[in-house]
């Protein structure tokens, strides 16, 4: 065998104080949610036990928790959608140069830039000032695309960098419009890659506080919600909160995959039927 030099066992050092720097906190978190009855919020535990994971499903004494947790999972949701929808309509439109396309680029990137805070200040004094209502589902659904849509449309601009416009020649030449070629051509071929841009719209918003600070209103989002249960809650059953949407994130996450899985094997599938059927 060949033997190792010094450098790989460094870089593997500095990889694992990584992982641990990166995950050490959540594994905490969640070990801690397991304490008995008795425990509190540092180690020793004082037992072991499902008590505050029980008691977080009963009336806690302040915050909402499942009421901001639905208006999280809502707005996750309408900013999901509208993501992939304007990136897929910026993505195409992008194909060709067209008057001010390098202007819109730019003002894309910039919101990435720009400190949330004041993303969430200027959208929160817009709405207010002309008379709108703050609300989550609104000032709050337009800040958080500030953050949602630039990665979107750069998803989209990489994927349509690469596309093989081959594919939809042959299907003008089949006689197919434009909008069937993009809806039986086009959407199939880079569906995978709308469920990774679903992906990133749903989980930054879903776990976004700058943007939202300023914009939800009188109705917190789950992140918000666990801020302010920071400075309230004394007991791990804010640690079982914490485990219980770590969960959940993983959960969206391997749904995500495996809609990505199926949809390959199903075009794999497809390819190797229309092979078959030229032979």
């Amino acid at each position: 065998m060949e033997k190792r030099s010094r450098s790989f066992y460094v870089l593997a050092a500095f990889f694992a104080l990584f992982l641990v720097f990166l995950y050490g906190p959540t594994i905490t978190i969640a070990i801690l949610s397991f304490q008995g009855p008795q425990g509190g919020l540092t180690f020793p535990m004082r037992g072991v036990s499902l008590h505050w994971f029980h008691d977080l499903f009963q009336q806690q004494a302040v915050g909402d928790i499942w009421g901001s947790f639905g208006r999280s999972l809502v707005l996750g949701l309408m900013v999901m959608a509208t993501t992939v929808v304007v990136s897929v309509m910026g993505g195409l439109a992008f194909r060709k140069r067209f008057p001010g396309s390098g202007v819109i680029f730019y003002l894309i990137v910039t919101s990435l830039v720009i400190p949330s805070i004041l993303i969430s200040l200027g959208v929160g004094l817009i709405f207010s000032q002309s008379g709108l209502t703050v609300h989550w589902s609104t000032s709050g659904f337009g800040s958080q695309l500030t953050w949602t849509l630039p990665f979107g449309l750069l998803i989209m601009f990489a994927v349509f960098n690469r596309f093989d416009k081959s594919y939809e020649e042959a299907a003008r030449d089949q006689g197919a419009s434009a909008w069937q070629t993009v809806r039986h051509v086009v959407l199939p071929i880079i569906a995978p890659m709308l469920i990774g841009v679903a992906l990133f719209g749903f989980t930054l918003s879903y776990d976004e506080f700058a943007r939202t600070l300023l914009t939800a209103g009188s109705y917190n989002t789950l992140p918000l919600e666990i801020y302010g249960m920071t400075t309230n809650v004394t007991t791990p059953v804010i640690f079982a909160l914490g485990t219980l949407t770590t969960a959940f994130s993983f959960l969206i996450i391997a749904i995500f995959l495996g809609v990505v899985l199926v949809l390959r094997k199903r075009q794999a599938k497809l390819g190797s039927d229309a092979g078959q059927g030229m032979m």
